[in-house]
């Protein structure tokens, strides 16, 4: 896809970080958009930066983890648009606990947040967009679909879950008009880590411990955290530039930041210790990015 001029794109988790951006800079290239999120007020304010535009945006308040909700939420967008030529499926909550300690209750939300809302919106919308001449699906994943650490088991299983899905249904839809790319976003300054259930406070240990330690103090709040990754991390503008220019180069894989790829290069050279080099690749690139840890 070259180009998204008249294009009509879905982005879900539009109230913020990339899922804002992408609506921003789409609407720049002269799409039409579709914006979804869970929190109306800062859905509400993503609509206003939208306003200046010329192009139709239309809002859409859901809560993607529901099957019933993404039913509905499809026919509301089709009923607005009549067509959808892009899926971004951004939205994206985690939990903060080892295994044993997150309950079911956070489990599933992740669960059903992070992987069945990408199955069953693709599941929704790729009868549509098969009816395109040209048509995206933009799964987001992480570089947790990659390599895992402490404490984010829920995490990482929607996020292999997301890598594994999107790269299968690449390959089921390669003889179609139908595009299929996998995100993998490093350290970017978005919400996720407010957002998120922490039952214990954060926590560190191991290689991961080494690593946090030099960037936050061990008892770090999730506020505290939250501000680290909000102000440090790569900003979500450019975040959504590189994801929008990998749709441009049909990349199937599209990592965004440096500590990403070499994170994805470190578990390829060390596939079973591949976090000793964590504090090899982590610091020096928080150094280059002019930034300093919390004191």
């Amino acid at each position: 896809m070259k180009s998204f001029k008249d294009k009509v794109a879905v982005i879900t988790g539009a109230g913020s970080g990339i899922g804002r951006h992408l609506s921003i800079l789409l609407k720049e290239a002269g799409a039409s958009v579709a914006i979804c999120d869970v929190n109306e007020t800062t859905l509400r304010d993503t609509e206003k930066i939208l306003d200046k535009y010329n192009t139709k945006t239309s809002v859409h308040l859901a809560d993607v983890s529901s099957k019933t909700t993404v039913k509905v939420l499809t026919e509301n967008i089709l009923r607005e648009h009549k067509n959808v030529d892009m899926l971004f499926n951004n939205a994206g909550v985690t939990v903060n606990d080892s295994f044993e300690d997150t309950t079911e209750q956070n489990w599933d939300w992740v669960i059903e947040t992070n992987l069945h809302a990408v199955i069953n919106l693709t599941r929704c919308f790729l009868p549509i967009l098969k009816k395109q001449d040209e048509a995206a699906i933009v799964n987001l994943s992480s570089i947790f679909g990659m390599i895992t650490v402490p404490n984010q088991s829920a995490y990482h299983v929607t996020k292999f879950g997301v890598r594994g899905f999107s790269e299968a249904l690449s390959k089921e839809l390669s003889n179609t008009n139908v595009s299929v790319h996998c995100v993998h976003p490093g350290h970017i300054g978005t919400n996720i880590v407010s957002n998120a259930r922490m039952t214990s406070g954060p926590k560190q240990n191991d290689a991961l411990q080494r690593i946090m330690s030099k960037l936050l103090p061990i008892g770090t709040s999730q506020r505290e955290m939250s501000e680290f990754f909000q102000k440090y991390g790569m900003h979500p503008s450019r975040a959504a530039n590189i994801i929008l220019n990998g749709i441009k180069r049909n990349k199937k894989r599209i990592f965004v930041g440096l500590d990403a790829k070499l994170m994805d290069i470190s578990q390829r050279i060390s596939p079973m210790h591949y976090e000793k080099l964590f504090p090899i690749f982590t610091l020096p690139i928080t150094i280059l990015r002019n930034k300093k840890p919390l004191k």
